[in-house]
Formats: C-alpha cells, sequence, structure tokens
C-alpha cells in the first residue's frame, strides 16, 4: 500500500472510478472527433465533488489535497481518458489563485470553477516561445483602473472552453522576468477576445487545445494576480513543481495500465501454437517494463510525499517529471511492438497510449529543460 494513502483517500478512490467509468470511457471516440469533451461533463463532476479538491471548502472546494488530485488522475488514466483537462483546472490554475489571489478574487472565482460553471486554463505558450517564459511578447499595459491585453498564445488546453484565463503577460515589457505579470482574463462577453482553431495533434485528440487571441482586451486592474507586477515569473516558477508532479503522475499511471493491457494481451494472443507470453523475449520485455513501472512508482510515491510535507523541491520535481515521462515513452512503446501489426490500430488502447505518451516529454517543460534544471544543482 502506498504511503501516503489511507482509508478517506481508498474510499474517494471508488467515487473517482465510478464517475471516470460511467462518464469518460464510453465518450472517448466522440470527444476525440469533436476534439473537446462535453461542456456538461464539468458541471456533472462539479455535481459530485470532483473539481477544486484541494481547495479549501470555505471556497467551495473538496478540503482535500494533492493526494485526492493524485487519486483521480489515476483514475483518469485508467479510465483510458486523455480529453477531459480537469489537471489543469483543479491541480494548477485553482491554485494559482489561491495562493495569490486576493480574498475577493478567490471568493469570486474558486467556487465557480468548483460547480464547473467555470472552466478555467492557463496561457503561458506563445507561437514563438515554448519554454521561454522570460521572453514572452504578450503585454497587459495598466491604463487607469484597467489592463489592456494584446498578444497570442498557443497549445493551451481547456482553450476552446474556458471561461476563466490566467494570462502570463509584459506589464513591463523592457524587462525580462521582472517584467512578468500573471492577470486574469474572464472570457464571457470580453470584447477583442477570440479563440482560434482547436489544434489537430497526434494524440490527445478529444482535449481542447487551442489557440488564443488577445486585441486590446480590457480587463479592471483587480484581475492582476498578485499583490503587486512583476511577480509572475516568480509566482510561475513557485507553481511549476506541483504541474510537474501531476504529469508524472499521469505519466506512471499510464505506464502502469499500458503493461497491465500488454500482459493480458500477450497471454491470449497465440503464435506458433502457444501464447505470446510463453516466447522468452516477450517474457524479458514486459520484465523489464513492469521493473521500470515499480522503480517509477516508488520514486513518484516519495516525491507525492514530500510535496504533502511542502518539502519537494524545483529539482525534486524535475526530476520526477524527466524520469517518469522517458520511462513511460520507453514502456509503452517496447509494449507496442508486442502487439505486433493490432498495436498500430487505433481501435487498440494501446496505439492510443504511444501516441498521448509524446507529448508529456514536451508539456511542462521539456525533458532537456529538466536537466537544465537538475544540473544547476549538481
Amino acid at each position: 500500500m502506498t504511503s501516503w494513502l489511507d482509508e478517506d483517500l481508498t474510499a474517494f478512490r471508488e467515487l473517482a472510478r465510478s464517475f471516470c467509468e460511467k462518464e469518460l470511457t464510453p465518450n472517448q471516440e466522440r470527444w476525440s472527433e469533436a476534439k473537446q469533451v462535453d461542456r456538461e461533463l464539468w458541471t456533472k463532476a462539479g455535481e459530485v465533488g470532483l473539481l477544486c479538491l484541494s481547495i479549501p471548502e470555505e471556497y467551495g472546494g473538496g478540503g482535500g489535497t494533492f493526494a485526492h488530485e493524485t487519486v483521480l488522475l489515476q483514475e483518469q488514466a485508467r479510465a483510458l481518458d486523455d480529453a477531459w483537462g480537469v489537471s489543469v483546472h483543479n491541480g494548477i490554475v485553482a491554485h494559482y489563485i489561491l495562493n495569490y489571489g486576493t480574498e475577493e478574487q478567490k471568493r469570486r472565482w474558486l467556487p465557480r470553477m468548483a460547480s464547473g460553471e467555470l472552466v478555467a486554463a492557463i496561457a503561458m505558450t506563445e507561437p514563438g516561445t515554448g519554454s521561454d517564459l522570460q521572453s514572452i511578447k504578450t503585454k497587459a499595459i495598466r491604463t487607469g483602473d484597467s489592463y489592456v491585453v494584446n498578444g497570442a498564445k498557443t497549445f493551451i488546453t481547456n482553450g476552446a472552453q474556458a471561461g476563466l484565463v490566467i494570462v502570463a503577460a509584459k506589464t513591463n515589457p523592457g524587462e525580462k522576468a521582472s517584467g512578468v505579470s500573471l492577470v486574469v482574463v474572464e472570457t464571457e462577453g470580453a470584447q477583442g477576445f477570440r479563440r482560434g482553431r482547436v489544434l489537430d495533434k497526434i494524440g490527445m485528440k478529444g482535449q481542447d487545445t487551442a489557440e488564443l487571441f488577445f486585441d486590446d482586451v480590457t480587463i479592471p486592474a483587480e484581475n492582476l494576480l498578485g499583490t503587486q507586477e512583476g511577480q509572475g515569473f516568480i509566482q510561475l516558477m513557485q507553481q511549476l513543481p506541483q504541474e510537474r508532479l501531476i504529469i508524472a503522475v499521469s505519466a506512471v499511471a499510464a505506464m502502469e495500465l499500458a503493461v497491465q493491457q500488454t500482459l493480458q494481451y500477450t497471454k491470449e494472443r497465440e503464435a506458433f501454437g502457444r501464447p505470446l507470453f510463453g516466447f522468452q523475449n516477450t517474457k524479458f520485455t514486459l520484465a523489464e517494463a513492469a521493473t521500470e513501472v515499480e522503480v517509477s512508482k516508488a520514486f513518484l510515491d516519495q516525491c507525492i510525499t514530500r510535496h504533502l510535507r511542502g518539502e519537494l523541491d524545483v529539482t525534486g520535481a524535475a526530476m520526477a517529471k524527466m524520469w517518469t515521462t522517458e520511462r513511460l515513452g520507453k514502456v509503452v512503446d517496447a509494449c507496442l511492438q508486442l502487439f505486433g501489426g493490432y498495436g498500430y490500430m487505433n481501435e487498440y488502447p494501446i496505439a492510443k497510449a504511444w501516441t498521448s505518451a509524446r507529448v508529456q516529454r514536451i508539456f511542462g517543460g521539456t525533458t532537456e529543460i529538466m536537466k537544465e534544471i537538475i544540473a544547476r544543482t549538481l
């Protein structure tokens, strides 16, 4: 039993599993074609208490911890879903508001996020800047009691449905990191705000990863996140460890599921008069894959425990993200190979797992950026 699990989390897992099996698994093909989940999914999740799990109850949240978020992400992976952007909504955006928002901001936005009335997104990446957040071009210029936002963002999870978007922008364009601030754009009725296309990805096709455009979008000055301008880069750096740990959780869950599916397939599928699992190559491949899973799970559990204690640092999160996503790519590829030609067919879950796995080494900071972060501490 994982060290951070308890009876409360075990009971919560049953709720999460039931919801994911009922609401996520049956809709994968339809969401993939639509390039987004049903908008009603968010309100259904809010009704059963699956949104803002680790946000205090006084703001409408579940009053839980990161462990509750972890359980939901694990069950989402086991339900074969990679479409619902709940990790961004729950584990990322809600915590920016909780940690940096004013009391008024928390009470205005968090309860509506917890109910599913508001879908949330965070807009960092731009067409010309990926990991280099200091060089973003989007501007939010103070004019009286307002900010005027101009710029373009891309690869934005929940972009097509978001009613609230935290935007990384330059409030002082002449500065690099110290010029970055986070501002909140409420999209409904926002003049000059428009959504571009939902991007055509090689995997995670049911997730509404979109382009967003801001053309003289005017927002109230009180929509600045934080007590003053220029804090955005620090805020991003403080929250990125949790984002990277979220990615690691999903990576390990996907890795474990891939091995389970491949074990079942190789024990049922026959070649040359015996099950595929009877061949030494199959056994050795899966023995190695199962070991990769167990080692990754052990390190991930250690990182989750440290995070629950408030002890997980930037380097530890970078290690977790780098290790688990690299292992995921290796394990899923080896598992797909054992399916032969069927592994390349979309009706087999291993094919979807393979295409979904590839981006995990890119978003949340590439493997190369993780190595750079780790190397700085050596």
